[in-house]
């Protein structure tokens, strides 16, 4: 993938962010995945007042890949545009067995000040779980 798609799966994300359901928590987050096919999904966090019932935004826009009729994902942007700082904008445990689980090859995490940083989808789970053989 080049520099121009990172440049623009990163600004889909932002703005996805932008249309985050955050009443709760104030942290807006989106993701947008680029699926094998070329295409560009996005999703956005959604809060409800049962807050553990909250709906990631990466989560969101795989799902909404799936739904979609795809399975193959080649690299998903997540911007947490409402960060302090990187280190706080990375995907929480359940978003990275899902992106384990679809087999997500790159993970670029986005703060709303621009700094970013992109990952192996293996490198935020090492030993996520499998189906069995």
């Amino acid at each position: 993938m080049h520099v121009e798609n990172d440049d623009v799966l990163v600004a889909a994300a932002r703005r996805a962010a932008e249309q985050a359901y955050a009443p709760y928590s104030n942290f807006r987050v989106g993701a947008a995945v680029l699926t094998a096919s070329g295409a560009i999904v996005t999703g956005c966090n959604v809060e409800n007042a049962a807050y553990g019932s909250a709906i990631c935004a990466e989560a969101n826009a795989i799902t909404s890949v799936i739904a979609q009729g795809e399975r193959g994902m080649a690299t998903i942007a997540v911007a947490c545009i409402d960060a302090g700082s990187i280190d706080g904008a990375y995907p929480c445990g359940d978003c990275r067995q899902l992106i384990n689980e679809f087999k997500v090859a790159r993970v670029i995490v986005t703060t709303g000040v621009g700094e970013s940083r992109a990952h192996s989808g293996a490198e935020l789970l090492p030993y996520g779980f499998t189906l069995a053989p």
